[in-house]
Parts: C-alpha cells; sequence; structure tokens
C-alpha cells in the first residue's frame, strides 16, 4: 500500500494529511468552549492524547511508503497507534458535553440502537483488524491497491476506523453500550495478539502471503509488525486495566420467612 499512490503525480501535498488537523480544531475548540467561565473543564490529558493521535495519523499519510518496510509503518501508525490514542481522548464524550440535550439525547439512542452495539462489540472490532488484515496480505487485496489509489485510500480509512472502533470497545472511555466485562475483553484482545503475531511470521517466513516485495522487505516488515503491533496492544491492555473497577460483590438478602411477619416496634415476630 505504498503512499505514492496518494500523492498527486507533482509530488504535491496529499489533501488527505489535512482532515486530522481539522478534526483536531474542532476537538479542540470544542474542549475549549468548555473551559469558559463556570464551564465543567475538560482534562488536558484527553486533550493532548487526541492531538497525539491526530499526528500519528498525519505521520502515517505523509511517511514515505515506496516498499513494504514503509507501509507497514503506515499500517502501525494509523492502524494501531493512532486509534489508540483518539479513543482516549474521549471525543464522543466530549461531543455529548458540547451539544444541545435534545441533540445529545438523539445521539445517546443512536448509541443504543442494534446496529451500534454491533459495532461496538470487541469482536467486531477483532474481526475489522485483525481479520482485515489477514485478507489485505493473504489475498489478492495489498497487490490491488498498489495501482488502484482510491482502493489505497479507502485500505486505509477502514484500518483507521477499525483500530478506533477496536480501541474504543476494549478500553474507551467514552460510554458503550452493554461492553461485554473485562475479562472477556481480555480475551478478545489476546486473540488479536495471537492473530497478528502469526501473521507476522507467515510475513517473515514468506508463506502463503500475496505481497510482492523482496525477502528482505518482507522480514523487515514482518519484524516492525511483530514488535511494534505488540507494543501498541500492550498499552491498549494497560489502558484497560488502567480503567478496570472490580465489581464488589453485593450483599445478601435474607428473605424473612414464609410463616412470619416482619417486627413491628422492636417487638417479636407474629406468627401467621
Amino acid at each position: 500500500m505504498s503512499l505514492a499512490h496518494a500523492v498527486p503525480a507533482g509530488g504535491g501535498f496529499p489533501a488527505t494529511a489535512l482532515i486530522p488537523a481539522v478534526l483536531f480544531w474542532a476537538y479542540l475548540a470544542a474542549a475549549l468552549r468548555l473551559r469558559d467561565p463556570g464551564g465543567p473543564g475538560w482534562a488536558h490529558g484527553r486533550t493532548v492524547s487526541f492531538g497525539l493521535g491526530a499526528l500519528l495519523v498525519a505521520v502515517g499519510l505523509l511517511a514515505p511508503g515506496d516498499d513494504f518496510v514503509g507501509h507497514m509503518w503506515q499500517h502501525l501508525l494509523i492502524g494501531m497507534l493512532a486509534p489508540l490514542a483518539l479513543v482516549l481522548g474521549a471525543p464522543v464524550t466530549l461531543l455529548l458535553r458540547t451539544l444541545d440535550r435534545r441533540t445529545g439525547r438523539r445521539l445517546v439512542h443512536l448509541l443504543r440502537h442494534p446496529v451500534a452495539r454491533l459495532l461496538g462489540h470487541p469482536v467486531t472490532g477483532l474481526l475489522l483488524t485483525a481479520g482485515g488484515v489477514w485478507v489485505l496480505y493473504l489475498t489478492p487485496l495489498y497487490r490491488a491497491t498498489l495501482h488502484d489509489p482510491l482502493l489505497h485510500t479507502l485500505v486505509q480509512a477502514h484500518f483507521l476506523l477499525g483500530g478506533c472502533l477496536f480501541a474504543w470497545s476494549i478500553a474507551g472511555p467514552d460510554p458503550g453500550p452493554h461492553r461485554p466485562r473485562v475479562p472477556v475483553r481480555l480475551v478478545v484482545l489476546g486473540i488479536g495478539v495471537a492473530a497478528h503475531a502469526t501473521i507476522a511470521q507467515l510475513l517473515y517466513a514468506g508463506l502463503f502471503v500475496d505481497v510482492p516485495a523482496t525477502g528482505a522487505e518482507l522480514r523487515a516488515g514482518a519484524t516492525l509488525m511483530y514488535y511494534l503491533g505488540d507494543l501498541a496492544e500492550i498499552a491498549l491492555a494497560l489502558a484497560l486495566l488502567a480503567t478496570w473497577r472490580p465489581e464488589r460483590p453485593t450483599a445478601r438478602r435474607t428473605a424473612p420467612h414464609p410463616t412470619r411477619e416482619p417486627r413491628r416496634g422492636g417487638g417479636r415476630p407474629v406468627r401467621a
């Protein structure tokens, strides 16, 4: 997936690189609005996190991707590292705080829609991210992106949005409809780690993959995917554990004896 196809023939600036800058400008404007006198305020850490995510997307779009190693840098920046930083910025929560009450209720209702529940499930995110990687490298799709700029852009958008959905479903601070419990999310994340490690090993060995690259490029790109991808997934696991609040066991309530009535005024129970 060479970035050369996303740049005009004259070597101009890719217009897609402006998108993360515009998104961060809108995010910053909303955050500053909350910091008005009397406003609820907004955490600086979330703003920094979202800004870092936008920067990683821009770097991924602008980075040279003329070979498979460059493509892998793009994939890791846009599809794995940037989504976690963007999600930790809690953009949905920020949006809900800046919208009027009626529009906010509509957005909450939309988040509770069955389609939103399906998209917000960790298994869906796993299929979009790890499953997408397998489809990209084990089918002619990657080869096709080298000759079709539109397809190349769509694949990049897929990994960015899929990565955001996966990070949001696993450890996002934004409200999520019916998220599974933390142990379930950790299992799904573990499957994702294994899926990425396996495809990295297949790339390293050059087995079953359809990637037009030299052996040295395959090994270098696979090494990046194996180690840097692990770091991204470890960071996602740490983000999940940092927000984990184990549920306290609720006290068991003893039901009154079926033949007795509750005490009145401290007297003895009255038998039926």
